[in-house]
């Protein structure tokens, strides 16, 4: 009897070891952190992936996601600079940076930081649509509105241990009673900046191609300018070349030869090559040697 009483002692303090031992293991995943707490105080943040050890029944451990998270804002109604009604439906990508700063702030309830995110970045986006005509905030779906709802909120979340990733808004429409009005107004007024562009860009064609119709008829005129005095300077070279042929007596005989030579292979035409010369004829003057 009294083995039996030893042996059920023995196992309820192997019992006792083992929930022992697994109270104060501990495994952090690379996708959380992990909070350790002694009497409702923070005294250990788990931040890398692995084992370790707590003391048992003493301390808890509490996890905190650390992957980027969504939080997808409700459809609310905005209103615009000039006064016009729009419906916004966006989303949010944020992440816990500072899990201490979070569980401080937040009690490390997830629900806690939606609240908070859902009102800072609402607000934030009636602000900013707020100071915004209706077609900017339509021409500005492209990011500029994103950022611009970024850079109002600023670090503002950042007191909780939440960093801000993206604000991207999924739908930013006008009330259907209004689309048709408002498209057709943009439409027209797409059309008359389309009109000043293009009347502009004929306008300046035109201005181009009077100037180049200018600089052509200067060119050309340049041109034959500079064509006549090639040719002057020329006629003025073959006169000089001439006179000074006449004022040498040897080359003015060679170069009536020439000429005489010239005119009478001139007169020999047909199959008949017989040349006559009067006497009294300049060409007789040459070949006689008169």
């Amino acid at each position: 009897m009294k083995k039996i009483a030893n042996r059920t002692v023995l196992i309820i303090i192997c019992l006792a070891a083992l929930l022992a031992l697994g109270n104060s293991i501990i495994v952090t995943y690379p996708n959380e952190y992990t909070v350790i707490k002694q009497f409702g105080k923070i005294v250990d943040i788990k931040q890398s992936s692995g084992f370790s050890m707590k003391v048992p029944f003493v301390q808890t451990a509490e996890k905190i996601e650390k992957e980027v998270l969504l939080y997808d804002l409700a459809v609310s109604d905005v209103m615009t600079k000039d006064k016009k009604s729009m419906i916004s439906d966006c989303f949010v990508l944020w992440k816990i940076t500072d899990p201490q700063k979070y569980t401080q702030t937040l009690s490390a309830q997830k629900s806690n930081a939606e609240y908070r995110i859902d009102t800072i970045v609402y607000n934030s986006l009636k602000n900013v649509i707020s100071s915004l005509s209706q077609e900017e905030v339509i021409s500005g779906r492209d990011g500029e509105l994103a950022a611009a709802i970024m850079n109002n909120i600023g670090s503002t979340l950042e007191q909780y241990g939440i960093t801000l990733m993206a604000v991207e808004t999924k739908s930013l429409d006008l009330p259907d009673e209004n689309k048709a009005a408002v498209y057709e107004r943009m439409i027209s007024e797409r059309n008359n900046i389309a009109a000043t562009y293009q009347a502009e860009g004929e306008e300046e064609a035109k201005q181009i191609s009077n100037d180049t119709k200018a600089e052509i008829i200067v060119m050309k005129s340049e041109a034959q300018a500079q064509a006549e005095e090639t040719v002057a300077k020329g006629e003025a070279e073959y006169m000089r070349i001439l006179s000074d042929a006449y004022n040498d007596q040897e080359k003015a005989d060679f170069y009536l030869f020439v000429r005489a030579l010239d005119a009478a292979r001139a007169t020999m035409t047909g199959s008949n090559k017989t040349l006559i010369i009067d006497e009294s004829s300049p060409i007789a003057d040459v070949f006689y040697g008169r």
